[in-house]
């Protein structure tokens, strides 16, 4: 399958409860590389390089968790890098 990159910014309450831990455990489950990090409005930032199927799994993964909420998620496709892990930044 062909590999993607998408920003993507989550907003709602992403920060203090765990989101960059879990998107990057499971980002590196899933084979995505990319980074996270957080932002001063409270939302958090990321980057994820893979296929449409493993970003779209890791996405969901970060929606169905019982930890804070996502309540919007601002999503775009950018160029690939070709990085080969995930970082939280």
């Amino acid at each position: 399958m062909e590999k993607v990159r998408k920003h993507l910014v989550f907003y709602g309450y992403v920060q203090g409860v765990g989101f960059r831990w879990k998107a990057s455990h499971t980002a590196r489950r899933l084979g995505i590389s990319g980074w996270v990090r957080n932002l001063s409005d409270g939302s958090v930032e990321m980057e994820a390089e893979g296929t449409e199927r493993d970003i779209a799994e890791l996405i969901e993964a970060l929606e169905n968790h019982s930890w804070g909420s996502i309540e919007k998620i601002d999503e775009k496709y950018i160029p690939i890098h070709g990085d080969y892990s995930f970082e939280v930044v």
